[in-house]
């Protein structure tokens, strides 16, 4: 488990936003390592629909910055190909809901090539995905579907909260020899700045963290969300923990099973939707391992077991710290 760790004073730091700080981790992975190559559609000349590559092609060639047809299937295909073969890939599928035309090769090669070859292939390659809603796009640009990455073996599932947390993570997932699918949350690439070290670090995967400790009841969060838990706990009668999974696979299960046997109560929040969204499996796992410091029911607010809605509606659709709010408060209310 660990805690976000501050910039000390003496330590050169720049102000970023999610945006600025993937694209300054990806410099620096190049810069470190001459096999860390991208590629992916609109990635080169414009830099990508959210500019996260922009100047990497002119400063490292078109043989490191490959710009890719339109073809999710051929791009996840041949990253695979190229990381069989010692490449450390970094492909981006240009949203998460693009992803699905890739499906197979994700099932049948990529995460099942270690186990085929009894150990022998490895294939170090961080799938960097933009993920889940809040900027009004349109159809397949919205998606929150980290469940059906996380109920496969054989890869991470890594999330990131903060532009901090974004460069940390994804230099330790670049550097990682297991598939890592990168989710990136868009209402949040632009949306608040923090000071991020310049020099580079790795945070540990696999591990959540403690936004914040408390004594009355755990709220588990994860990318956009994590603001919102911050707000509700702010706004709320009680003394709220906030963990941050940041892996969604593998879990951290020491941390939760740890932070509910000590405050007793718990809400997850969560953009997907509610039915075998990640939600439910930590409820399962609490009730398997800590029923018996239960005060009250977990709670979950999530996303609404409909398609991600259209514009009009985006807002009503997707959870925020009112709702948090409401779950928080139902949990302490609640008497046995």
């Amino acid at each position: 488990m660990s805690s976000q760790v501050d910039a000390t004073a003496d330590e050169a730091t720049e102000e970023m936003n999610v945006v600025t700080a993937v694209k300054e981790t990806l410099r620096q992975e190049m810069h470190r390592d001459e096999h860390v190559r991208l590629l992916g559609y609109d990635i080169g000349p414009i830099g990508g629909v959210f500019r996260a590559t922009e100047g990497l092609l002119e400063e490292f060639g078109e043989e490191r910055v490959v710009d890719t047809p339109l073809s999710e299937n051929g791009i996840l295909g041949t990253a695979v190909g190229m990381a069989m073969r010692g490449d450390r890939v970094v492909p981006e599928i240009q949203f998460t809901g693009f992803f699905y035309p890739a499906f197979g090769q994700f099932m049948y090669t990529l995460v099942k090539m270690y186990e085929r070859s009894g150990g022998n292939l490895e294939v170090p390659m961080t799938v960097r995905m933009p993920y889940s809603g809040g900027i009004k796009s349109s159809e397949y640009h919205s998606e929150s579907t980290e469940t059906y990455l996380v109920h496969t073996p054989g890869c991470r599932v890594v999330v990131p909260s903060t532009p901090y947390e974004t460069k940390g993570l994804l230099a330790a997932s670049i550097r990682n020899d297991d598939p890592v699918f990168f989710l990136e949350p868009k209402k949040i690439y632009r949306g608040s700045t923090e000071p991020v070290p310049d020099e580079e670090y790795t945070l540990p995967l696999d591990e959540a963290r403690y936004v914040r400790r408390g004594e009355d009841i755990t709220v588990y969060c994860w990318g956009a969300m994590v603001r919102h838990a911050e707000t509700a706990a702010d706004n709320v009668d009680a003394d709220v923990e906030i963990v941050d999974l940041r892996t969604l696979s593998p879990l951290d299960v020491e941390t939760i099973l740890e932070s509910v046997k000590k405050t007793g109560r718990a809400v997850v929040l969560h953009e997907a939707r509610r039915t075998l969204g990640l939600g439910a499996e930590i409820s399962a796992l609490i009730n398997e391992y800590a029923l018996d410091h239960l005060h009250a029911p977990i709670k979950r607010a999530t996303g609404y077991d409909v398609h991600f809605p259209g514009h009009q509606i985006e807002d009503d659709y997707l959870p925020d710290a009112q709702r948090a709010q409401y779950a928080i408060e139902a949990v302490m209310e609640y008497e046995f």
